[in-house]
């Protein structure tokens, strides 16, 4: 059965602006935006179906969209739309970051570097640049690696963080492998990257290794 052919009050777009969107479940907001099923579903058992797929929301935030163009329905138009979207929600997040203290929005700062990261395929290490006040000034992709690891060199970090004429930094990689825990060599590359910035006044504040939808922090796991 079509959406239209539902009583009016179980329609998803009528709850949301009778009730707010508070109070609808996640399927329900999707399906708002999918707007039509596929032959036979309805836009929301498509949300379901998506959903599923990609193990919940904050899958779907990071989800491959070759992985998402297997499920019918799921064509060019809706990827594009939700690719239009999550660009918007990066740079929400990323708005507030250079608006106010990084340190004061830690989860601010995560969910920026999940959207940013958690999608890729490859191995990437950016850069947060803060300013003396410890606000956002860029993101930069410093290296770019292969499924399994990325080369990083001190010598280039410092040349970058100086160019940027940050006074701190964040940094951040993804593992592809959806593993968060970081290896010897992430521990051992933070600690010569801190002690290279420390040369020249610049404070590692923070590295993180994003997963999927996850997220470390070097700095609450006492790795700094």
């Amino acid at each position: 059965m079509a959406i239209t052919d539902w009583p009016t009050q179980e329609r998803p777009r009528e709850r949301l602006l009778a009730l707010g969107p508070a109070r609808l479940s996640d399927a329900e907001l999707l399906a708002i935006w999918l707007r039509t099923g596929v032959r036979g579903k309805s836009a929301v058992e498509l949300a379901r179906e998506v959903l599923a797929h990609c193990g919940g929301v904050s899958g779907l935030l990071v989800a491959d969209r070759g992985s998402l163009r297997t499920i019918k329905g799921m064509g060019d138009a809706k990827l594009a739309q939700l690719s239009a979207i999550l660009e918007l929600a990066r740079r929400a997040l990323a708005g507030e970051l250079r608006a106010g203290n990084a340190l004061n929005s830690p989860q601010a700062v995560r969910d920026y570097l999940r959207l940013t990261l958690g999608g890729r395929a490859h191995e990437v290490f950016v850069a947060l640049y803060l300013d003396a006040q410890h606000r956002v000034l860029a993101l930069e992709e410093l290296f770019r690696g292969t499924l399994t690891q990325t080369s990083v060199y001190p010598r280039e970090v410092v040349k970058a963080a100086l160019a940027a004429n940050a006074a701190a930094v964040i940094f951040a990689h993804n593992h592809p492998s959806g593993v968060t825990e970081p290896s010897q060599a992430d521990e051992l590359l933070t600690r010569n990257l801190k002690d290279a910035l420390a040369l020249v006044d610049v404070k590692v504040l923070d590295h993180f290794i994003v997963a999927g939808n996850r997220a470390l922090s070097f700095a609450e796991r006492g790795l700094l």
